[in-house]
């Protein structure tokens, strides 16, 4: 299809209006979709076939206006002006008409074959918003198609109308009055410019539009979520929520998958029996790779399985603009971006997606900042670890509903005191290794919508969880057989293990940990998930990695080696404050391609982390 090109069509349009979704029905891909601006960073390419003719479809990156303000405008504007394509579907919501046609006066006074495309209908609808699109499309000269992208609804005459003006056999007469006098260029006077396409947008819409609902719905919630007074209680209560949900409903599946894969490592015991293997292999392979993989599963998949889907429905309901609006205030004060936020946030469920979610912010400099400070939100794979040391600062003895609540509870007071690093960071950054001219932030707070729960929930576990699993799984094997090799590698009766461990005895013991728990986070550079293991391994001298039956078994285990209530404190700090684990320094390597600035994310949370440690250390011993 790709030699076979007949026509090239662009879709363009702003932010958050649904081009990624009609991209996908389109075209039959599955670029990820959400409920707030800059999804769509970069050029999406796909193809279509109709009657005998193969279309290419290019998704641009939205934009608000033609003047490439931004570095996603920047593109869209290029790719307009100068690749010259046989059709461009202009998509509006329907919902949102007037702030919208703007950026289609734009595009018209510039492009010759265009077409409208009014989505997300239905949804305009119920709301009320009735449009006459035969007197818009002989107002701005150009076929005008209702389509719902979602339910692939409009689609065939979205089609067939591409195909006919591509083939010049129908094309309406333009009205060259409505676009005389728009001044575009560099030259111009943009604000007389924005002026003067607002003032005709609004006269177009009181000519074609209607609304027979209260429209103000939306504003009325706004004035609650997005209140200095309680838009960040609000925010605190919601996330508050969620880590309860996924602390509580993780635990029960966790238990299962763990005695499954208990179950299986008995099987593979005897079947390696059976063959007679080494006990060198069966060691590497059973009590290595596999024990450190089932590690990872069983702790990984069930948060992420349902703290994915929660966060999915979120971020799709249209509530995570709103988080970023109520700390961009914060963010702006200290030389960063405001859409850090989200990064931020994405970095809650995987760094590595953080990571990569940080093209959404233009300015190279606060982009860089944004990437080199997003390792500060603990990700999924550390909740286990801070969930236990939680537990066992509170001495509880299960993880019930009540003990979830306080879990919960702490790990919000966590991220507020990440989410405050972060700033003290990002103020730190912006005023020495990475200084910038602080860019503009236009935030667009989409409208309210009912998530497409279902769809939301498959494309998250599909999408995000067992592609985040994955990378999980092909950093810890090799990770597996590197820990059971240096715990059953003995010289003059010690393993390697503790010959490490008690080197870094000393170092430990100056930040109120000790060798064991140092060497650990180091050997779970490749995965997380594989410290408690690790620590376990090396205080009971198993040569495996060793599971544990309970919290209590635990507890009683880590207080026998020495552990206080210091311990746990920096272990804490030094979980939340440490290197990044491989996948995510390997995707800020490709983000940034920059060793420099990949060490420099490693050191900066170390640093921190170790510093804090001591101090902490040195007021608890001061005054014990």
């Amino acid at each position: 299809m790709k030699e076979a090109c007949d026509y090239r069509i662009a879709l363009a349009g702003n932010p958050n209006v649904g081009k990624s979704t009609l991209f996908n029905a389109l075209t039959g891909l599955k670029q990820h979709t959400g409920n707030w601006t800059g999804k769509t960073v970069e050029l999406c390419t796909g193809y279509y076939r109709m009657e005998n003719s193969v279309f290419q479809l290019t998704d641009l990156p939205g934009a608000y206006s033609m003047s490439g303000f931004s570095a996603e405008e920047a593109v869209a504007e290029e790719y307009l002006c100068h690749r010259h394509p046989d059709c461009v579907i202009i998509v509006a919501d329907t919902n949102t008409l007037e702030r919208g046609l703007s950026y289609v006066l734009e595009i018209l006074s510039q492009q010759k074959n265009a077409v409208l495309c009014l989505n997300m209908w239905d949804e305009a609808v119920r709301n009320g918003t009735e449009v006459d699109t035969d007197t818009l499309s002989l107002t701005l000269g150009i076929p005008v198609i209702k389509t719902c992208a979602s339910r692939k609804r409009g689609l065939e005459q979205l089609k067939n109308t591409v195909m006919n003006i591509c083939k010049n056999d129908s094309i309406c007469i333009r009205n060259h009055r409505l676009f005389h006098n728009i001044p575009l260029h560099e030259n111009d006077d943009s604000s007389f410019a924005a002026q003067l396409l607002a003032n005709r947008s609004r006269q177009i819409v009181r000519k074609c539009v209607r609304y027979h609902k209260d429209t103000k719905r939306q504003s009325r919630i706004d004035k609650v979520l997005t209140s200095k007074l309680t838009g960040i209680p609000v925010m605190l209560l919601l996330l508050c929520l969620l880590f309860w949900i996924t602390v509580v409903g993780a635990n029960v599946p966790s238990e299962w998958l763990s005695n499954a894969f208990t179950v299986i490592k008995e099987r593979l015991y005897a079947l390696f029996d059976h063959l007679n293997a080494p006990d060198f292999i069966t060691g590497i392979v059973v009590d290595g790779v596999y024990t450190t993989l089932s590690w990872v599963v069983a702790v990984m998949l069930p948060p992420m399985a349902i703290f994915f889907p929660l966060f999915s429905l979120i971020e799709d309901s249209g509530y995570l603009p709103r988080i970023a609006f109520n700390l961009d205030c914060f963010f702006s004060k200290c030389g960063a971006h405001g859409k850090q936020s989200l990064t931020m946030a994405m970095g809650i469920g995987c760094n590595a997606c953080g990571v990569t979610g940080c093209r959404i912010i233009e300015s190279p400099q606060e982009r860089l900042i944004a990437i080199l400070t997003n390792n500060i939100m603990p990700c999924n794979g550390r909740f286990p670890i801070l969930i236990a040391m939680i537990m066992m600062l509170c001495s509880g003895t299960a993880l019930d509903a009540g003990n979830a609540l306080i879990v919960a509870v702490g790990l919000v007071l966590m991220i507020a005191g990440c989410v405050f690093v972060t700033l003290c960071l990002s103020k730190l950054l912006s005023s020495t290794a990475v200084k910038g001219i602080p860019s503009g932030f236009a935030l667009e707070l989409p409208p309210y919508r009912k998530p497409r729960i279902m769809k939301t929930i498959i494309r998250s576990l599909l999408d995000r969880t067992l592609f985040v699993l994955g990378r999980a799984v092909i950093v810890a094997a090799p990770a597996g057989a590197v820990i059971w090799l240096s715990a059953n590698l003995y010289i003059n009766h010690i393993s390697l293990l503790q010959y490490v461990a008690d080197f870094l005895d000393p170092y430990g013991r100056c930040i109120g940990l000790d060798g064991v728990i140092v060497l650990a986070f180091i050997l779970g550079f490749p995965a997380n998930e594989t410290v408690i293991p690790i620590i376990i391994m090396s205080y009971l001298a198993t040569g495996t990695l060793t599971d544990y039956a309970g919290y209590e078994e635990l507890f009683r285990m880590l207080q026998a080696h020495g552990w206080t209530h210091l311990t746990v404190f920096c272990m804490i700090i030094m979980t939340v404050l440490h290197f990044p684990c491989s996948t995510t320094c390997l995707t800020i390597k490709k983000e940034t391609g920059s060793l420099k600035w990949t060490l420099l994310s490693m050191l900066i949370p170390t640093a921190i982390g170790i510093s804090l440690c001591a101090v902490v250390a040195f007021i608890y011993r001061l005054f014990a």
